[in-house]
């Protein structure tokens, strides 16, 4: 029992909860946002321009997209922080001075674009080549059926996997604390990590990560609810498949015809 009390005492002491409370609702929750959001934006744009440039039929484009995914997936999300953020403080001070986050958010950025751009590119190789035949059969440039018809299927089919990765930026913007952050500056576990230093348990810690919890968890079953949406929605009036053939319809709307139908 008193094992069990001084576990009880060590992560879930109210007082110290109470205590770290506010600082984390009022600073750390909008700095960890700030740090997540933006980067996950930052790097959605540049991974989809990667995807594009690794399954371009130019060498010049492959290669070096692939040698940047390697490099960015295989260093440790810490190493990549530091390199970023020492590397490049000086110039960073001169421009912005001592904030650290815009250095952070490059950083993961940089990581965010090298595992969503995998994630898109295997999300737009795994449309059927047929897709992209119609789409030409029906008068489309390959740059506007790929934009038109491919790219918005394939990453229709890889909505989850990239969800994930947005939950795993969530996460990993704890780590932008190694390059130093100021009172107002500090994310969700430099606050718990402070609070934790300052009461002597690890309350704050835990309080910390219900945060990242109450982040996390409903994303997750909010992509698996527009995940079944888009497999099993009402299908269009007039378009649809069925087991008798029919119309199959392209993203945008384009009907053409299904198998063993003729064209019109």
């Amino acid at each position: 029992m008193d094992v069990l009390a001084t576990l009880w005492d060590s992560f879930f002491d109210w007082s110290s909860m109470r205590e770290a409370l506010g600082d984390m609702v009022t600073t750390g929750l909008p700095n960890t946002l700030i740090l997540s959001i933006t980067s996950a934006l930052i790097g959605t744009v540049l991974g989809l321009l990667l995807a594009m440039a690794g399954i371009a039929r130019r060498r010049w484009l492959r290669w070096p997209a692939r040698v940047y995914t390697d490099v960015f997936r295989g260093l440790p999300a810490v190493v990549t922080i530091l390199l970023i953020g020492v590397g490049l403080a000086q110039p960073a001070m001169e421009l912005w001075g001592p904030n650290p986050y815009p250095l952070g958010i490059l950083a993961l950025a940089l990581i965010a674009t090298a595992y969503i751009g995998e994630i898109f590119r295997s999300g737009i190789q795994s449309v059927e080549a047929g897709q992209l035949e119609a789409a030409r059969a029906l008068g489309f440039s390959h740059a506007a059926a790929m934009a038109l018809v491919i790219i918005p299927q394939g990453v229709r089919r890889v909505l989850p996997a990239w969800v994930n990765q947005l939950i795993a930026l969530i996460k990993e913007s704890s780590l932008v604390y190694f390059l130093g952050l100021a009172a107002g500056q500090r994310e969700l576990f430099r606050i718990g990590q402070d609070a934790a230093a300052n009461s002597g348990d690890q309350s704050a810690l835990v309080l910390a990560g219900l945060f990242y919890l109450a982040l996390t968890v409903p994303l997750t079953h909010l992509v698996n609810f527009v995940d079944r949406r888009l497999r099993h929605g009402r299908r269009r009036d007039g378009a649809g498949t069925d087991d008798d053939g029919g119309m199959l319809l392209l993203t945008g709307g384009t009907p053409v015809p299904a198998q063993g139908e003729e064209a019109g």
